[in-house]
Parts: structure tokens; sequence; C-alpha cells
């Protein structure tokens, strides 16, 4: 088992020399930039706590293919167990976090571990072998892969094969004895700068014309080519950030040109027919992963939330309109979360071995999620009272001229220092208020998709046909409109029901009506 420690990823990003730009300036060295540090310490997180005995219970587990113990974050979940301990790893992790962002790798793996196998059994090709390879690479590396999926789509009513131009969608422009070429935009790359490696998946699905677009395959992040222009993680350096200058995701552009991939790193190459079941696949494992991260976040926001209304002064015991709003607040929080649960318990075993979470629970937990975070935010503003709104700079604490004035403005419960709720304030609008937060807020609502494309996979996947034909059963075992015919079931009282009761002497509506 070989399982690196925080500092040991940190140094491993030194290895690697990608071509990254934030805010107009050329990165020397992703691990050690400020900018991008909050993004490097939140990943590294995921590090230390597979190396902590309270957490290996989920954080650990055994790849089949090889029999080694290995971060659950590159493994390929084979139970429903499997898929539990994933929601309850990536919860963990994000209650410290915000966002652990390695998650990712693992939701790659698993689509890619089902489409290989399905288009190895097609095309008698040998992406599976492949694939199983490099990730026993990944898994004795201890790497962290990001993905790269969504492409820059230009004209979206236009299919990939007809934008004027074609490096909206990435593609292959060049097939090589030794490789191929890629170019093209993805975008929305999360933790673009400071991963080991990118899986570059199909955005969506492909006719024959696409047929060039219809590629996935496993580049490193410093592949002579590619240059990526990202947002700084969180708000580094910002002392009113009392989050998200420690922790914080950073989202990259990635503009691929004429990037070489050699065969054994290649898992789609012109295979359209699959694009659009890799792409499916890949949303629904990345989905349910996200019903754990944000329900990470929420718990972040309950506590604060908690925590303001004690520092406040109040014992929400006793004040029935904050109770029941952190009891809204619980409510949301655990019901996309217990969607989640749900989907990992229904989940099913696809051709390959690997189990996927159900599709339908899985898409509603996100819908849920991605409908729910502006609410989420909004009562932890409401219990939170107006502090968050004047609190002073952080300067203005320490400042002699003023500091002894504004502890009448930070002072509530004699048994809380006037610092303490400062803080808990300036925690609160970092998590809801700030750029940061509404970033995460953007980010929850289309991160893994947008909600509308949840709706029509849930609508896709929902078995309405079926619910059709159940109260068809009803309506031939004597459910009519007419109520007066209605006759009870078979089995329900006798075997073959009771006769229709006598009519009713007593008049209708519409006789009563007419009698008077």
């Amino acid at each position: 088992m070989n399982l690196m420690s925080s500092q040991e990823y940190c140094e491993s990003l030194k290895e690697y020399s990608p071509n990254v730009y934030v805010r107009g300036s050329k990165i020397d060295s992703v691990a050690n930039h400020p900018m991008l540090a909050p993004g490097v310490n939140a990943i590294a997180m995921t590090y230390d706590f597979a190396r902590m005995s309270e957490h290996r219970g989920y954080a650990l587990a055994e790849q089949h293919t090889s029999g080694k113990t290995v971060n659950r974050f590159v493994h390929i979940n084979r139970s429903a167990d499997d898929l539990l301990s994933k929601l309850e790893y990536v919860r963990a992790v994000c209650q410290v976090t915000g966002c652990a962002m390695r998650y990712l790798s693992m939701d790659g793996l698993n689509a890619l571990f089902q489409a290989t196998y399905r288009m190895d059994a097609e095309f008698g090709s040998e992406y599976s072998a492949r694939l199983v390879e490099q990730m026993h690479r990944i898994q004795n590396e201890d790497l962290t892969v990001g993905i790269a999926m969504t492409d820059a789509k230009g004209d979206r009513s236009l299919r990939p094969s007809e934008q004027p131009k074609p490096d909206s969608h990435l593609r292959i422009v060049n097939r090589r004895p030794d490789g191929i070429e890629i170019s093209g935009v993805k975008a929305i790359v999360t933790a673009a700068p400071y991963v080991h490696e990118l899986f570059v998946l199909p955005g969506r699905n492909m006719t024959r014309e696409d047929k060039e677009f219809a590629v996935a395959c496993q580049v490193p992040i410093d592949a002579k080519g590619l240059t990526i222009i990202a947002r700084p993680a969180g708000r580094p350096g910002d002392p009113t950030a009392e989050f998200s200058s420690r922790f914080g995701q950073s989202t990259g552009v990635c503009i691929f040109e004429n990037v070489f991939v050699p065969y054994d790193r290649v898992y789609m190459c012109g295979e359209w027919e699959h694009a659009e079941y890799l792409t499916k696949a890949y949303a629904n494992h990345h989905r349910h992963t996200c019903i754990g991260a944000r329900a990470g976040f929420g718990d972040l926001l309950i506590g604060a939330s908690g925590m303001m209304i004690e520092t406040n002064g109040l014992d929400v015991r006793a004040e029935p309109h904050l109770r029941d709003l952190m009891v809204d607040l619980i409510k949301t929080v655990e019901s996309f979360y217990a969607c989640g649960v749900s989907a990992s318990v229904y989940c099913t075993t696809t051709p390959a071995g690997n189990c996927e979470p159900d599709a339908v629970y899985s898409n509603i937990g996100k819908l849920m999620l991605a409908n729910s975070i502006y609410d989420m935010h909004r009562i932890a503003n409401t219990v939170s009272g107006g502090l968050i709104v004047t609190l002073p700079h952080p300067d203005d604490d320490h400042n002699p001229d003023t500091m002894d004035k504004l502890d009448t403005l930070m002072s509530a419960s004699p048994d809380i220092p006037p610092h303490r709720r400062a803080t808990v304030a300036r925690l609160i609008e970092d998590l809801t208020a700030s750029h940061s937060g509404a970033w995460y807020s953007v980010i929850s609502v289309h991160g893994g998709g947008s909600p509308e494309a949840m709706k029509r996979e849930i609508f896709r996947k929902y078995p309405v046909a079926e619910k059709s034909e159940f109260v068809q059963r009803l309506i031939e075992r004597g459910v009519h409109e007419d109520s007066e015919n209605t006759t009870k079931q078979p089995g329900q009282c006798c075997d073959t029901g009771c006769e229709p009761p006598e009519k009713s002497t007593i008049p209708t509506r519409e006789k009563r009506q007419l009698l008077h």
C-alpha cells in the first residue's frame, strides 16, 4: 500500500511543469503559488484523511483487480457498501475542505471501467486492459486525476461536426502509428492546475459525422501543447475569508493544441456509438458523489448557523422561529443526502463488474441540492442576524483607535468573547455572501450538468409506463370512473370480488337540483 502524505502530494506537484496562467500571469510552480494554495490544501487533505486511523474504514478499499489497498478516490466501486462508503468519505472530507475535488478521479475511473468493457465486447478492442494497467499505476503512485469533459460547445444549436470553429469541441486531428493528436477546448475543469493527469472524456452524444470528436484518453498535466487558464482557488490572502483563504477550488479552461497521446492511454478513438453511454455513466457517478460533497458543505452551514445563534446570545431551544429555520436547513441537507443513500442501496452491477448508483435517485438528489443551495444560504443568513452585513474589516479589530469602540458591536453574551462572535460572522459571510460563497452556489447548480440535464435523465430513467400499467390493472379489476359500478378487488374479501352494490335510492346531486 503506497499512500502519499499531504506533504508528499505537494512535493509531487513540483515534478510537473504545466503551462498555467492565473489572472494574466504565468505560474512558475503550482505547488507554491499563493493564488492556488487553498486548492492544493484541499486536495492535500484527501491524502491525510486516508492515513488517519479514524477514517480508514471508508477512505481505503481493496482493489479487486490487484488485491491492493488503495485510496477510495482511485477505486472501482463493486457493491452498495462501496457506494455508501464513498458518500461518507466525500461528506467527511468536504466538512473540512468545502470541496474535496479528488473524488472526480474515482468517478472518471468507474465510468471508463464500464464503458471500455462495453466497447471491447462490441469491437474486440483492448481499451479495458489499457485502462486497468493505467489505473494500477495511478493507484500505486497515489495520483490525482482531473476530468476534462465539458467542451466549449460553440453554437449549441449545432452538432460538434457542424461548428464553424471546430476547436469548440475537442477532437482527434491526427492519427499516427504510435498514437493520436487532439485539439480543442475543455472548460470547467475542476482543480486543473494542481492535478497530476487528466482524463479527457466526450461531453455529449455523437453521430457518425461526429466520429473524430468521440475520444477518451489520459494525458499528463504538463503535456506539450496543453495550456491551462485558471481561476484563483478560494480567496487567498484575504483576511476576511475565514474559510476560503485556507480551502478553495480552482477551475480551469484547458486548451489542447495538437497534444500527442500514445495509444496505451487512449480509451475511445472514434467509437461514436458509445460516446453517450460514457457521458451519462460519468454524469451518474459524479452526481451521486456531488450529493456527498454538498452534504459536507451543508454540515458547515448547519454548524456555523448554530454557532452564530449561540454567539448572538440566543438559545435555539428557546426560540421557536430559529429552531424551525435550523430544522429546515437540516431537512434540506439530509433529504438530498438520503437520495444518495437510496442510490447506493438500489445500485446495479454493470457487465464490467462495477456498481453504478441508481440513476433516478442520483439525479433527484443532485437536482434537489441544485435547487436548494440558495435556500440553504438564505436560512444561514436569516439565523445569523445583521452582523455579517455591518462587520468591519479585521484590520479594524486591531486598530488601537477603534478596537475598544468595536467591542460594543461585537459583544452579545457575556460568556462569549467579542472576537469569537466576529470570527463566526465572517465565516458565515465567507460561506454565503462572498464571491467565493456565491461561486460555490453556481458550482452546486451546474456541477455535474445543468438542472435541465438532470430532469431529462430522471424522466428518461423513471418507469412512468410501469406506473400507467399499474393503474390500468386497477381499472381492469373494477376501479371505474362510475363509482356506482365499482367492485372490490379479487382477493381482498373473496376470490372473485364482490357483486356491485344495490343502486342507492338517495338522489344524486344532479337529481336533487332537478327536484328543486
